[in-house]
């Protein structure tokens, strides 16, 4: 179940030149399905990557750190399904670590410059003798497939809970040159990135310095996967990697605030918002996408801080899986955010066209009729004014269903 979510069309995505991807079975949780994932990186390209805040990170989580920060140049990535490789203490580290110096050493690049990522089931040990055993055929895949249609086998590669593989792409100009920027996304549960996602990888063939990758990266997590959130758990590997191989012939980007950078950003972040919207759109048991803006603070943090808190709030999601104008439980949520000298008598809020309350009290006009035909949509927006300044932000996420309990408590088995 996914709310208007189609799988990814080859014709759609762009090839990213300096990228290539193989995709095999290596049996890690489950026979026949893809769950091995290599992606092999030009030299000359530059990586960025941007991580969980969750303190009980993973295994992989660690080790990509430590290899981006070695400054080595990153030349390949491996990524499993099926195992989280997370809880797993010493022996997970050992084994991620094992991983890449096999990646390495069939690529004859140092271990360094491998960057791995598990998802699937905390606590149990990380199969690394399958993946090993895997990696020959995937790195054979690499080579052996068009690189739009590895682009979507990589979407299906490291699925979990999700129904629908995630991928986007899109083009633009850079002076004369056109420049292509493709990813991949996987997410369902345990969504609320506060960083990024539970992995997402978006690659472009843009020339772009290596001084400017963090920022860059940082700018596209800020506007895209961390604004979304299914059920407010932070995962413990939330990765979101971004590539850009300097295939592309243009001069060098060198400042985000160029004209060039800002083409290339906007670029950027439209696909990362297509692919952290994805997420939502596919929650696990969702039935509804909705977008909450929240107008008139002071910052944008603290309209964040409200979004977050409608977002969050069991009674506002099973509200809207049930199509219950149940509303007073949104200024409720608005209440409880932590805003501790808000003043009630300024906020307003609408659901879609319907005005529901003026100054914190029912609209004289509202009729509960209205709200329902709203919340009976596939796709609602929550606004909320504060009147507190000029400041905004905005969130999306889904409503919470019956299936949500049932996936996660069938989720093992």
């Amino acid at each position: 179940m996914s709310v208007h979510l189609n799988p990814p069309n080859p014709a759609d995505l762009h090839a990213i030149a300096g990228v290539r991807i193989g995709v095999t079975q290596a049996g890690i949780r489950k026979a026949d399905r893809k769950d091995l994932t290599v992606v092999l990186i030009d030299e000359g390209a530059s990586v960025s990557g941007v991580f969980t805040q969750n303190r009980f990170c993973a295994a992989p989580v660690q080790v990509c750190r430590e290899h981006l920060d070695s400054g080595q140049g990153i030349r390949a990535m491996v990524v499993n399904t099926g195992n989280a490789n997370a809880g797993t203490g010493e022996e997970g580290l050992k084994r991620a670590r094992e991983t890449c110096v096999a990646l390495a050493e069939a690529l004859h690049i140092s271990p360094n410059q491998v960057l791995p990522f598990s998802t699937g089931v905390i606590m149990e040990p990380l199969p690394h003798d399958r993946i090993i055993a895997g990696m020959p055929a995937a790195i054979e895949a690499a080579g052996n497939t068009s690189n739009a249609q590895q682009w979507v086998n990589a979407a299906e590669g490291i699925m979990t809970t999700d129904t629908v593989p995630k991928a986007a792409s899109t083009q633009v100009q850079i002076g004369t040159t056109t420049v292509s920027v493709t990813g991949i996304s996987k997410g369902a549960g345990m969504i609320r990135p506060n960083m990024a996602t539970m992995l997402g990888y978006v690659a472009t063939d843009a020339c772009v310095a290596p001084v400017l990758m963090k920022e860059l990266s940082l700018a596209l997590a800020e506007g895209s996967f961390n604004r979304i959130t299914v059920d407010g758990d932070t995962s413990t590997n939330d990765s979101f990697v971004v590539i850009a191989t300097n295939k592309a012939q243009h001069a060098p980007i060198t400042s985000l605030q160029s004209s060039e950078g800002q083409a290339l950003l906007q670029a950027m972040l439209q696909v990362a918002r297509e692919l952290a919207q994805a997420i939502v759109r596919d929650g696990e048991g969702a039935t509804k996408f909705i977008t909450i803006r929240v107008e008139g603070g002071n910052t944008s943090a603290e309209c964040r801080q409200v979004a977050y808190a409608i977002a969050h709030s069991p009674l506002v999601k099973t509200a809207f899986f049930a199509s219950d104008p149940n509303l007073g439980r949104i200024l409720a949520a608005v209440g409880y955010a932590g805003i501790t000298d808000l003043d009630q008598t300024g906020i307003d809020l609408f659901l879609d066209d319907v005005h529901v309350a003026i100054q914190g009290g029912r609209h004289p006009e509202y009729r509960e009729e209205d709200g329902q035909r709203v919340m009976k949509q596939s796709e609602i927006t929550v606004r909320v004014v504060l009147g507190r300044g000029t400041a905004s932000d905005t969130v999306w996420t889904c409503d919470l269903s019956h299936d949500y309990v049932s996936i996660n408590a069938d989720y093992r088995s």
